[in-house]
């Protein structure tokens, strides 16, 4: 039985949420946009904004927030971190650019919940950086620099304490901070923006499902009940666009993260110092990230877990999470103080990791008049909003930077197709377990491990 995660629970137990309305019936659209996630809605959002004279429908299957834009970990983490990488694919100019552009989105979300009346639980804490083992230490240097000789670093060094302090952690060294980050309850934001839509004129529809799209001088996006008839229209399916549309396959691999959050400790979130709301990021590859709750809880997430053979929605990511022990492990060895505090629930979602760790827009291939945006391999709460922005632009026709940017361009990199795709990176993924967990022994990792764990650096959550 599908389990809703904690956040989108939350949310709609604590706002005054209007029945899902399924489509019925056909209607007459500028444009159709399928999925009711953060990429979705802020694209609804600003494309009705910009022309609030045309008619936008949109179209969830289940409902808004009940996919991964509902059940993240909520930290407001930028590119910042990502910047060689971004040189590497879209030289310096555009690097730069959506280094600029994710670290003012952080308080552009900010400005928008205030505007609007959306208690998203944002708080805008910043986010450390930091060492979980000596082997992580220096991880971050190369590119802090890069961003220092561009004038465009925002981090700065934490000491010893300064890092214990921020991150709340004993565990933690060599950490760096920036003000430009915090986090939020993601599912309050999504039924935040779904609110807002509706009230700008957008008509949503939950529980319609697309069953097939079609297109010849209109695009027509059928459902079970009804369908759409519309000018242009937007795929934000997330993790279910490789399945639907075999042409993008390749293009991500889905992986679960999987988190953990405990009941109310207000006392000793206060005590650890994680109670203006900072996201804290240890510096491996399959991360370790938390951050508090207003109410004074700790949620412990950490990606890489599960991998989807043939990227297939399996079943394990609508249920408690398989690794609640190790990630009720990981807790205790980080916060000692926390290790007697009850966990509240332990869920899991699939993140779309793109081969190049960065997401992608474009054409649906195929089609002429379809849009779609994908690949933020777990780190969208953000980015979603700058795709927003690029994926209304288009709509709209516009000759801007968003529209001009290589991430307009579709996909930049291929995994292998199956049957190698899944064994490939089930190798990969062990080489990485191990080299962790010899580095957080204090001892060196095997010379082969370490060679096939290099494979995922490209798609690496931060530059190392």
């Amino acid at each position: 039985m599908k389990q809703q995660a904690f956040w989108l629970q939350q949310a709609l137990a604590s706002t005054d949420q209007p029945a899902p309305v399924p489509l019925q019936g056909e209607l007459q659209a500028d444009v159709c946009i399928v999925g009711g996630g953060f990429t979705g809605l802020w694209t609804a959002i600003m494309t009705q904004l910009a022309q609030p004279q045309w008619r936008i429908v949109l179209l969830e299957k289940d409902l808004c927030g009940s996919g991964a834009s509902g059940r993240n970990g909520g930290c407001m983490l930028t590119w910042s971190t990502k910047y060689l990488t971004l040189c590497r694919l879209y030289g310096a100019e555009e690097a730069g650019r959506l280094v600029a552009a994710s670290e003012q989105a952080v308080f552009d979300i900010a400005a928008f919940c205030q505007q609007y009346g959306i208690d998203a639980q944002l708080r805008l804490g910043g986010a450390v950086y930091a060492a979980s083992n000596a082997a992580q230490v220096g991880s971050l240097t190369s590119v802090l620099r890069a961003l220092d000789q561009v004038g465009r670093n925002r981090w700065q060094a934490l000491d010893a304490a300064g890092t214990v302090a921020l991150g709340g952690s004993a565990a933690l060294q060599h950490g760096v901070y920036s003000a430009a980050a915090g986090s939020l309850q993601p599912a309050l934001l999504v039924r935040g923006l779904l609110r807002v839509a509706r009230q700008l004129g957008v008509r949503v529809f939950e529980h319609s499902a697309m069953t097939t799209l079609q297109e010849d001088e209109y695009v027509h996006v059928h459902t079970p009940h009804g369908r759409v008839r519309a000018r242009q229209a937007v795929m934000a399916l997330n993790a279910a666009m490789p399945r639907r549309f075999g042409r993008l396959a390749d293009s991500v691999v889905l992986v679960s993260s999987d988190m953990v959050i405990t009941e109310p400790a207000p006392a000793i979130i206060e005590q650890l110092g994680l109670q203006r709301g900072q996201a804290v990021c240890d510096l491996r590859t399959f991360v370790h990230y938390w951050r508090s709750t207003p109410d004074g809880r700790l949620m412990l997430g950490k990606g890489g877990n599960r991998i989807a053979w043939g990227n297939r929605l399996h079943g394990y990511f609508d249920q408690p999470s398989a690794y609640r022990g190790q990630l009720q492990a990981a807790m205790a060895r980080f916060f000692p103080a926390l290790a007697e505090v009850p966990l509240a629930q332990s869920w899991t979602g699939a993140s779309d990791r793109s081969a190049t760790g960065m997401p992608f827009f474009g054409v649906l291939p195929g089609y002429r008049r379809v849009w779609y945006g994908m690949g933020y391999s777990g780190n969208g709460v953000v980015q979603c909003h700058l795709g927003g922005q690029l994926l209304s632009s288009l709509l709209l026709g516009q000759d801007n930077a968003w529209t001009r940017s290589p991430l307009a361009q579709g996909p930049l990199a291929q995994f292998p197709p199956e049957p190698l795709r899944w064994p490939g990176a089930m190798l990969v993924r062990q080489a990485i377990r191990s080299v962790e967990a010899r580095q957080d022994a204090g001892r060196p990792p095997a010379w082969l491990a370490t060679r096939l764990a290099a494979l995922a650096s490209m798609a690496g959550k931060a530059d190392r």
